[in-house]
Parts: structure tokens; C-alpha cells; sequence
């Protein structure tokens, strides 16, 4: 799958937004990648899903861990297609955990999957659960890279999407931005 061809997937399905929005990272941007839109349809999620797999496939991870709520569609089927384990962390107050009595083995290698990734905050908390409980983490997909290229998770990392969209502070908005009402799409 090329970028061009996922693109035009989150486009055909009203999940690449335009306006003014504020990211979970606090920063602020025109565009919102809205992936639960795009990962609503099973057909979208399976192709989305074999993309990232081909891409992780020679990593030889064993589990895929990503972090809910964002993660947990794509990561689940980028594990179906590789015939792995999926587990995932969850907030618990206000903090990733990894609860429901899922274990990481000594030196179990893990891919961690992710939808959408700005500054890459919940992917290292993410690394750093699977790290703290005894596993490896091998690398790291995601179905939109939307860093700039400021993300680097010191291994291996793999996306469907990578753009580099602007994002801006709250008290750096350019005119035309602070000109137009905020919204944080997000999970709400």
C-alpha cells in the first residue's frame, strides 16, 4: 500500500479532517487523522492491517502490545495477520498500565502498534511498560506518522502515512489558525 493509496482511504471515508484542532499532544493543528472513521469499515482494517504486517513481518515479534483506545483495532488486526498474540496497556489513572492479567515473558519480543502518532508519548510509554515487565520491544507501526520526522524511537519504525503536517503550540498560532474556533475531535 502506497501513502498515496492511504490517503486516499482516510479521505474516502471522512477520516482526514480540515479546520482547526487540538491534538492530544496538546499541540495544535488544520489537520486531525480521525482513524476510527477510516477503521469502522473491517475491509479498510484489513488492508490497513496487511500493509503493517508486511512492513513488521521480519522483526519476528511474538505480541503485538498497543495502547487503547487509539491502537487497540489496528493493532489487533496486524497481529491476526501475522498469527500473533495482541495484548494491550490501558489508562488507569491517567496512566498507561498493563492490567487484565496480561503477562510479557523474559525477552518476548513485541511489536507496539499504534493509529496515529504526533510526539510519540503513549508509544514510549508503551515501550517502557513492555521494558519494565521483562519484554523486548522489537519496533514500532503505526498507520499515520505525523511527526515531522521530530519521532525517533531508537529501533525500527514503520507507517502507512507519513506527513509532515504542521502542529503549533497553543500560544504560537499562526493568524489564520487562531482566527478559526478549536476543536478537540479526539475520542469525544
Amino acid at each position: 500500500m502506497t501513502t498515496q493509496e492511504a490517503l486516499d482511504l482516510f479521505r474516502s471515508t471522512g477520516a482526514l479532517l480540515e479546520g482547526h484542532f487540538i491534538l492530544r499532544s496538546g499541540l495544535h493543528s488544520r489537520q486531525f487523522f480521525q482513524c476510527a472513521l477510516a477503521l469502522q469499515q473491517m475491509p479498510l482494517v484489513e488492508r490497513f492491517g496487511a500493509a503493517l504486517a508486511e512492513k513488521t513481518r521480519q522483526l519476528g515479534a511474538v505480541t503485538v502490545v498497543s495502547p487503547a483506545m487509539g491502537g487497540l483495532v489496528i493493532g489487533q488486526e496486524v497481529a491476526r495477520q501475522l498469527r500473533l498474540r495482541f495484548i494491550f496497556v490501558e489508562k488507569e489513572e491517567g496512566k498507561l498500565v498493563l492490567r487484565r492479567g496480561f503477562k510479557i515473558a523474559p525477552g518476548e519480543k513485541c511489536l507496539i502498534v499504534e493509529d496515529v502518532v504526533t510526539k510519540g508519548g503513549r508509544v514510549q510509554e508503551t515501550v517502557e511498560i513492555v521494558r519494565q515487565n521483562g519484554g523486548h520491544v522489537v519496533g514500532v507501526a503505526m498507520v499515520v506518522d505525523r511527526s515531522n520526522g521530530t519521532v525517533d524511537f531508537a529501533m525500527p519504525a514503520q507507517s502507512l502515512i507519513r506527513l509532515n503536517v504542521e502542529a503549533f503550540p497553543a500560544d504560537q498560532l499562526p493568524a489564520d489558525l487562531a482566527a478559526i474556533p478549536a476543536v478537540k475531535p479526539g475520542s469525544k
